[in-house]
């Protein structure tokens, strides 16, 4: 039997409703991905379920020059000359990049259990942290303050082997850059695709919605990620609480940045082929650059038929 927050119905799930009524009206379905990395999903999406889709991702290698990579329409809370310098100083493929996106549904006992898993992994990261929800008072509320483990951040930031960012950060520039080994995230779409791009494995900790979809894919289809073992999905109506302790936290970085079996390496081999498939799909004559002159021809065509030309 479902549970009560499932079948409810609230404005939640009226707009899931309504966008679902949309998308199955619709004409077609332009795709933040590229063909190359679900292929069999797309081919079945427009020979069995007979609608049109063009995928024309990664839409982030429309960034071109750094100051695009770096702002994208939001400025940074960190200068990102002197994030690449940081990463500059460290050896290639050691680093761990974590973000969990700009709405995270993540508690600050949670926000803690990560703090002292990733000092005990001891291995380098850099950890964006946006806004957090705090569940100490009865009203749920969003700050911008997380309180971290006493001296963590003097500790790590003295040794050089952590950077802690506030707010937004130049996601594009860090995945890119040599030193960055893997990428921790909420497995949100966007994240993933720029974590395909960048050609790094990735640890997966999904929250809600599809995000544990998401995770099913990276893990079980294209094989370049590592899970973190959450399986508790945050319904809007439930407080979220830790779910992850610090123990696991540690042991998943470990082995994933630190190891040298042959999972762990082929991770690292498919990722870097992903990376590649993903920059021929955006280049003239790939499948990308093609579906968005083909997507252009279909709204000319389109354009005619209404305006009664045929």
């Amino acid at each position: 039997m479902l549970p009560d927050y499932v079948k409810a119905e609230n404005g939640f799930t009226l707009f899931l409703n309504e966008a679902l009524e949309g998308e199955i009206k619709s004409y077609g379905i332009v795709v933040n991905s590229f063909y190359e990395l679900e292929q069999a999903y797309a081919d079945y999406f427009q020979k069995e379920m007979k609608r049109k889709t063009w995928h024309i991702g990664p839409v982030s290698l429309h960034n071109r020059s750094n100051i695009d990579k770096v702002e994208r329409g939001i400025k940074t809370s960190i200068d990102e000359h002197s994030c690449l310098n940081w990463l500059d100083s460290r050896e290639p493929n050691s680093v761990l990049y974590i973000s969990f996106g700009s709405m995270p549904r993540i508690t600050s006992a949670q926000v803690l259990e990560i703090a002292h898993g990733l000092e005990a992994s001891n291995h380098p990261f850099i950890w964006v942290i946006g806004r957090i929800l705090d569940y100490s008072s009865r009203e749920k509320q969003q700050v911008e303050s997380v309180l971290l483990p006493v001296g963590f951040e003097e500790r790590v930031t003295k040794s050089k082997r952590g950077l802690i960012i506030r707010g937004w950060a130049p996601q594009l520039l860090i995945l890119e850059h040599p030193a960055v080994g893997a990428y921790m995230n909420h497995c949100g779409w966007n994240s993933i695709i720029e974590g395909v791009t960048a050609g790094v494995p990735m640890i997966t900790w999904p929250f809600s919605s599809e995000q544990f979809y998401n995770e099913r894919f990276i893990l079980n289809v294209i094989r370049v990620a590592i899970s973190m073992g959450n399986e508790h999905w945050v319904p809007l109506t439930e407080l979220p609480r830790v779910t992850i302790k610090s123990e696991k936290v540690a042991k998943v970085v470990k082995r994933l940045m630190g190891s040298e079996e042959a999972e762990v390496l082929g991770m690292r081999k498919r990722a870097a082929e992903y990376r590649d498939k993903a920059m021929r799909a955006f280049e003239e004559g790939g499948s990308s650059y093609a579906n968005v002159d083909a997507f252009i021809a279909e709204l000319k065509s389109r354009r005619k038929i209404q305006d009664g030309h045929l």
